[in-house]
């Protein structure tokens, strides 16, 4: 990942900040609201979203790649559970995590189809994929004084396209942060602007775009077996 994405720790301490990881942790806790005993893994800047799971998650651990923000101690007060690592070559072995986040990651990669493949790579055969990116058609993808605003933005559509071709199935599509991304006095009734937000605008038009995905494992498989071909000798005349 580029260094675009910055400030983040600071953004999420400011209000603004504050509340737009609330509206989303809701979302996501929606999405996956029971992690009992399994293990979860944060890559991109995913340490305001994961204390969701820390309390129910068996093993719960934030990545960030090298280069993305700077590493920070999560949790705060706890045992340092914060990694850092190149996007396309995480460490951890094939097959080792349930569940992934991908927030604050997938717009800031260098190489998007590498990142996925390492995601793909270290899930479990029945594991899942919840990704985070910014609305392309959102107003949050044009305020460049947030990070939602850096990097490359997608659509719904585009993302769900570019997770297909990098063998997941997409499950669940949502989205978040409808109320605009500016702070002031409007920030005191953001719980009311989300839920107007998403009963009456188009979730095209949302601040951010969700897409839950499952690993596609026959996917990987080529369809039909290979034929054994059988050797036959020719005598010629001699």
């Amino acid at each position: 990942m580029n260094a675009e994405v910055h400030g983040l720790e600071a953004f999420y301490a400011e209000p603004l900040g504050r509340i737009a990881g609330r509206l989303l942790r809701a979302r996501l806790g929606a999405l996956w609201p029971d992690l009992t005993g399994q293990s979860v893994l944060g890559i991109g800047y995913a340490n305001p979203y994961l204390g969701l799971w820390r309390g129910q998650a068996q093993r719960c651990l934030s990545l960030v790649t090298e280069g993305a923000v700077p590493p920070v101690a999560w949790p705060r007060g706890g045992p340092f559970a914060t990694v850092v690592a190149e996007e396309d070559s995480l460490p951890l072995p094939d097959l080792s995590v349930d569940r992934v986040l991908l927030v604050h990651g997938l717009e800031a990669a260098g190489n998007a189809r590498r990142l996925l493949r390492e995601v793909w790579r270290i899930l479990k055969d029945d594991g899942r994929l919840l990704v985070v990116v910014p609305n392309r058609r959102g107003l949050w993808a044009y305020q460049e004084g947030t990070p939602f605003g850096h990097g490359q933005p997608y659509s719904a559509g585009q993302l769900q396209r570019l997770l297909v071709r990098h063998l997941f199935r997409v499950e669940r599509r949502d989205s978040a942060l409808f109320l605009l991304p500016y702070g002031g006095p409007l920030l005191r009734t953001a719980r009311v602007w989300e839920g107007v937000g998403r009963a009456l605008c188009p979730a095209r038009f949302a601040g951010v775009a969700i897409v839950e995905a499952e690993k596609d494992v026959f996917a990987a498989i080529p369809s039909g077996g290979v034929t054994a071909r059988r050797r036959v000798v020719v005598p010629t005349p001699g």
